[in-house]
């Protein structure tokens, strides 16, 4: 995804690893494990605002075991699994210290206190409706397990055939900002799975990657730049066309996010990239990105104009001085001072939650400042993706969300209409409903990403496979 930085709003969890193997002794059947058992949908009331997650108990010989889905994570194995007399419990071992779920269950909710370091917490979940449970079965087409390599980096991923003879046309999909898998897992929503999966039923073969650092990839996405993410997304290209299913005359990059500035620079190097999808893809500088997308994100939180304006001068000065090559150790106690100001406001509750203020406040400091002193940042803030698009002369799609809190379409349509002026086959649409994984939403805020379907908004899934199927297909 495109990323989000709200200076002034603090974090929340940080996006947990994955917790150790549950101990199977840790979870016991006690008050009714039939009364838990099933997928539960809720969040935890942090001080910053809700935490969406859900959390899945299940029976395994009789012992009870936890998965949990949070901020893009998927399955994450819980421990200290219990129920006991109506009592749960579950706990999840994160980069920043345990986090601890307790709570009372009573009738279709759990609802009780969250701990983690120096914060405490409420939360609640609901059970989810039985008819979100999807049957798995096997896919009517071949998977692949592939690799490829750029330069001394090294890429795994999964290629995907659809049935009956080729060669087909081929896609690869590049993921958004910050380390995703191949899957391009989004709170919850497996953004890539679910694309791959229609594209290749419809006749479209599809290699979808894990990025740099992520699964069986090395590397490091934050110490890259979206320059060498096109570097990646051609040599995935190349491994694709060899594939003897595959007509390398039929083939392209389809990229959501920052992936829409990846697809671009790479079209714009290499002839063997004969078609461009775009998804949300931004069309202006990354200072640019963040000033809109912040104020616009904290507007829908209901955060007051004036400290809005204060965040977005905020952001200007300290991507001047990033760019200046200023130290930015001003800028932290600047920003510590704002962050205090803004618990002082927050309800009594909430501000009571956090129990060291200090430690809250520098760990918040800590990640956004030396966040934006990556390569990675650095490079987002001031490439204009107009270059690769102006130099992009294949067919093109450009989709849209029109609730898209992240890239709006509204400052991000235009400059790509005008950089692709002299291009004879362009798409351009906005979907309405649309948010930023092209999900049907209410506001189109991150913050609801994870309570909404896990679906694409009706004709979303059409409009790609129906565009590059009359041009490219048999």
């Amino acid at each position: 995804m495109v990323p989000r930085l709200l200076v002034a709003a603090g974090c929340v969890l940080s996006s947990p690893a994955l917790a150790q193997e549950p101990d199977p002794d840790s979870g016991g059947s006690g008050g009714g494990v039939g009364g838990v058992e099933g997928r539960w949908v809720g969040s935890v009331v942090l001080p910053t605002g809700g935490l969406p997650f859900s959390v899945t108990f299940e029976r395994a010989e009789d012992v009870l075991v936890a998965t949990m889905d949070i901020q893009g994570a998927v399955d994450l194995p819980l421990t200290a699994v219990s129920h006991e007399n109506d009592r749960v419990h579950f706990e999840l071992e994160t980069p920043i210290g345990l986090a601890a779920w307790d709570g009372a269950l009573t009738g279709d909710t759990i609802e009780g206190e969250f701990t983690q370091g120096v914060v405490t917490a409420t939360f609640s979940v609901s059970r989810a409706d039985p008819a979100e449970a999807e049957a798995e079965e096997p896919p009517p087409y071949r998977e692949e397990e592939v690799s490829f390599e750029n330069g001394d980096v090294h890429l795994e991923g999964t290629l995907t055939l659809p049935e009956g003879p080729g060669p087909f046309p081929g896609v690869v999909l590049i993921t958004g900002s910050g380390p995703q898998d191949r899957d391009e897992v989004v709170a919850g929503f497996a953004v890539f799975r679910h694309l791959s999966d229609h594209l290749t039923r419809q006749g479209i073969a599809v290699l979808r990657y894990d990025d740099r650092g992520v699964g069986g990839s090395t590397g490091s996405v934050s110490s890259s730049t979206s320059s060498d993410f096109a570097g990646d997304a051609l040599a995935g290209l190349a491994r694709l066309s060899e594939h003897p299913d595959v007509d390398p005359a039929r083939v392209g990059l389809l990229g959501h996010s920052e992936g829409a500035i990846v697809a671009p620079i790479a079209a714009s190097r290499s002839e063997a990239v004969r078609f461009a999808v775009l998804l949300a893809g931004s069309t202006v500088p990354g200072t640019e990105i963040l000033y809109e997308q912040s104020a616009a994100i904290q507007r829908a939180s209901g955060v007051p104009e004036d400290r809005i304006e204060w965040n977005t001068d905020f952001q200007r000065r300290l991507f001047a001085a990033l760019d200046a090559g200023e130290d930015l150790e001003a800028y932290r106690e600047e920003l510590g001072a704002a962050i205090r100001e803004g618990i002082e406001t927050l309800p009594g509750a909430q501000r009571a939650a956090i129990s060291d203020v200090d430690a809250y406040v520098q760990g918040q400091i800590d990640a956004q400042i030396d966040r934006v002193e990556t390569p990675w940042f650095r490079y987002f803030l001031t490439y204009d993706p107009t270059e690769g698009l102006r130099g992009t002369r294949v067919p093109v799609l450009a989709l849209f969300g029109g609730l898209d809190l992240q890239v709006l379409p509204d400052q991000n349509r235009p400059p790509l209409e005008e950089a692709l002026a002299g291009n004879p086959d362009v798409t351009v649409d906005v979907l309405p409903r649309a948010n930023h994984l092209f999900q049907a939403a209410t506001s189109g805020s991150p913050a609801e990403y994870a309570l909404l379907e896990k679906r694409f908004v009706d004709g979303f899934l059409e409009t790609i496979s129906d565009w590059i199927l009359a041009r490219f297909g048999n």
